[in-house]
């Protein structure tokens, strides 16, 4: 029992972890094969809550606190991380954006199918020519007082969830000449069709999990689909970003624990000069370092969501947590892999998934890199 766990938390993480390991783990690996989730295991997270954890019971969701939420990423990327990659992106820049900045007849017409997982959300800001200068996006919204509607035109890239959403969230220039001012977000209910999604990327890893690139041409969008008002999308797009660090964070964990696990596993198993491979003092350093940086990255991640649960700033603590989570499950991936020897280079041990898993973390969310400007700025404001 975790004491810094209240037992409604307790109670989240211990249904994800069944889930996770009776219904996940025993098939990711084939799921990365064939590059696609079941629509049925979809079907199953929205069953159990999963997809609308953090939504108020009001709009179909849970009701969970921040930190419930991390502790179910955590389990679901255990098991497998293409499925908390769905469930992270839906959940924080889809779910938690229109709860946080939509009107309530928006949250009305989508919260509730959202948290059953009869709609899934996608998040559409990242550009062929822009990614962490979200500013400098090119695509454009033009209102159109004939219809009332506005029209969009202009490309995505790198979409998460985007062959199975039903709610695309995306960002467009509605006036140019008002610079990091003229960016709005709308929602757009799918199939739509001026809104066409491109072929899957084939990725290094989390390769169940769809990524692909969006067209918006002559896309109409209805009044109703402006969220908040025109100007206010880069503030809402930056808003937001906090409870999405907070789940890749939490990915990492999950992913570096479940190669930990494999290698403790192994290490246990595996005879080498006579004795159990754990026995040797270099493999059980190794084991000894996985454990405790593991156990770092969560405390971090603890802390950015009991923040954010709280209605308390947290960008620091969520930068923290997603760098350092990040680049941790890079280390300890890799020193899985190592304690298997040769045979963690094989497909026929889930190390080597884990480690390919791994290193889109230190990407999405905001790359490492904008981690460290963000951590450095808030410092310096904050001294």
């Amino acid at each position: 029992m975790d004491p810094l766990l209240t037992e409604d938390q307790r109670m989240v993480r211990d249904m994800a972890r069944d889930f996770a390991r009776n219904e996940l783990a025993p098939h990711a690996a084939q799921w990365d094969r064939d590059a696609a989730l079941p629509d049925h295991i979809v079907a199953q997270m929205g069953e159990l809550g999963l997809l609308g954890l953090t939504l108020p019971e009001d709009w179909g969701g849970s009701g969970t606190d921040a930190v419930a939420y991390a502790l179910a990423v955590e389990e679901v990327a255990a098991g497998c991380a293409s499925c908390s990659t769905l469930m992270s992106v839906h959940s924080s820049v889809g779910c938690g954006l229109l709860l946080k900045d939509g009107s309530d007849a928006q949250r009305q017409a989508w919260l509730p199918r959202l948290a059953s997982g009869e709609r899934i959300a996608c998040f559409c800001l990242t550009e062929p020519g822009a990614g962490s200068a979200a500013h400098e996006i090119k695509t454009r919204a033009v209102h159109d007082a004939s219809t009332g509607d506005w029209v969009l035109n202009g490309s995505k890239q790198f979409i998460t969830n985007a062959r199975r959403a039903g709610i695309a969230i995306v960002f467009a220039v509605t006036d140019p000449a008002a610079g990091k001012k003229g960016l709005s977000a709308f929602a757009i209910e799918l199939p739509n069709p001026g809104f066409i999604v491109g072929e899957p990327e084939k990725k290094l890893g989390i390769r169940a999990s769809d990524t692909c690139p969006v067209t918006l041409d002559n896309c109409h969008v209805p009044a109703s689909g402006l969220l908040g008002q025109p100007g206010q999308g880069l503030a809402i797009a930056l808003s937001n970003l906090e409870a999405g660090r907070i789940g890749i964070a939490s990915q990492a964990v999950g992913i570096a624990r479940a190669a930990f696990e494999a290698a403790l596993a192994y290490a246990s198993q595996r005879q080498q000069f006579g004795q159990p491979l754990h026995q040797h003092q270099a493999i059980a350093h190794k084991l000894a370092d996985m454990d405790t940086q593991i156990s770092a990255a969560r405390l971090l991640v603890y802390q950015a969501a009991q923040m954010k649960s709280q209605g308390l700033p947290c960008l620091l603590q969520a930068s923290q947590a997603k760098l350092f989570a990040s680049e941790m499950a890079e280390r300890v991936c890799s020193a899985a892999l190592q304690v298997h020897g040769g045979y963690g280079y094989l497909q026929d041990y889930p190390v080597e998934r884990h480690y390919r898993d791994a290193r889109i973390t230190q990407i999405y969310e905001g790359t490492s890199e904008i981690q460290r400007l963000l951590i450095a700025r808030e410092l310096v404001r904050l001294a």
